[in-house]
């Protein structure tokens, strides 16, 4: 190697020695300025008020702002590209959602990111549970009753559902392959619809988030007679599990915290460190069942916890969809 090339290479070597201390520097000086949690649902949704209560608590925690944005549409796309396309600097970050991580891959031909390797998970936040609810003339106590009245008379009782795609149509649709029912669906663009028309009886059993339900159910005037999922929920522990009846059967919601991919490992420690303490401040343990959250009590886990449960989570939403046989549009 010449004089001249082995400058050149020991001055290329120092301006990368040089970016990398410049980039550890700000990592570990972040924040510095406010931190951005876009929301991909509406405003006043429930995953819009716990990203707002998880950010009041990690205001202190973190010693600046957190604003939160809500960026809804093209089923959660609008919001996680938002993300994925921002500087990966530890200031802009997306609540995301079960749909935008595991779903959207195997109902999406074309879509725009990659759940993992556009996004570094920061930590798993907790899951949002859905009941399986019945009108309160239809004479079901339990969801064995539900499959025994079908399997007696089928198709003679419709569901309320969100659509054939979305959490509630595929957790109605996968009821109806694991069970061996013929429930007909009946779909709300609107689910607040489809929530109304069966509490006025004109649906005889809905799939619904537990956060919008609960008040007709604690009142008798809809009947719970699963949450859909694997584990009861503490604020209604009468209310079996789904997985008690049919083995296995999981379909709760879940939200993860994300920033974009390069984002410097220590900015995601930090951050993951400051909402393992926030998610245990009592005023969010309180709001949580409200929501329809549950927490894992031993705390939100590590980031590495949040992308093997992502992976586990695609897994199991690749396997669901073939059984559906739904296709990607």
């Amino acid at each position: 190697m010449t004089g001249g090339n082995m400058m050149r290479g020991l001055s290329i070597a120092a301006a990368v020695l040089a970016c990398v201390a410049c980039a550890g520097a700000r990592a570990q000086s972040w924040p510095e300025r406010p931190v951005t949690f876009v929301v991909s649902n509406g405003a006043g949704s429930s995953p819009d008020v716990m990203a707002r209560l998880l950010g009041a608590k990690l205001e202190p925690l973190l010693g600046q702002g957190i604003v939160v944005e809500t960026k809804p549409g093209a089923g959660n796309v609008i919001g996680a590209m938002n993300v994925a396309r921002a500087q990966p600097d530890g200031y802009r970050l997306i609540f995301a959602t079960s749909a935008a991580l595991a779903a959207n891959p195997f109902m999406m031909k074309k879509l725009p990111y990659d759940p993992l390797k556009d996004f570094e998970p920061v930590a798993l936040l907790g899951r949002t549970n859905q009941f399986i609810v019945v009108h309160r003339d239809v004479p079901a106590k339990t969801l064995a009753d539900l499959v025994a009245i079908d399997r007696a008379k089928p198709g003679a009782y419709s569901i309320a559902i969100d659509g054939p795609r979305n959490l509630a149509g595929v957790t109605a649709q996968a009821f109806n392959f694991h069970a061996g029912t013929k429930l007909v669906y009946v779909t709300y663009p609107n689910i607040m619809n489809g929530l109304q028309d069966t509490v006025a009886g004109r649906v005889q059993a809905g799939v619904f988030p537990v956060a919008i339900a609960e008040a007709f159910v604690r009142e008798g005037t809809l009947r719970a007679l699963a949450v859909a999922g694997l584990k009861r929920v503490s604020a209604f522990p009468d209310v079996p599990a789904a997985a008690e009846t049919l083995k296995d059967f999981d379909f709760s919601g879940w939200f993860v915290l994300m920033a974009p991919a390069g984002t410097p490992k220590e900015i995601v420690a930090k951050l993951n460190a400051a909402v393992n303490t926030a998610m245990r401040d009592p005023q969010i343990v309180a709001m949580a069942p409200k929501l329809g959250y549950e927490f894992d009590p031993g705390g939100v886990g590590s980031p590495d916890d949040a992308r093997k449960f992502i992976e586990q989570q695609l897994v199991f939403w690749e396997k669901t969809t073939k059984q559906l046989e739904i296709e990607p549009e």
